[in-house]
């Protein structure tokens, strides 16, 4: 029998950035400007995040990021 196990993600809004933690070994840092949706949001709005298996959503802003796309740079 096969396991298959999801590394543990966090993310959250601080001071004009978001911050990931995959694993408690991986953080991505990149400052809201880097998206259009984003940097339109309140403060209430960005710390509102939904982590799921395959990224990060923002459900006020309908803003998706994934995070392939996140460690690849694309945000």
């Amino acid at each position: 029998m096969s396991t298959l196990t999801v590394p543990k993600r966090t993310a959250y809004y601080d001071g004009g950035y978001v911050i990931v933690r995959i694993a408690g070994t991986v953080e991505i840092r990149f400052p809201i400007t880097a998206s259009t949706r984003l940097e339109k949001g309140t403060e209430a709005q960005l710390k509102n995040i939904e982590v799921s298996p395959f990224g990060l959503h923002w459900p006020e802003l309908d803003e998706d990021l994934s995070f392939k796309g996140l460690l690849n740079g694309e945000f």
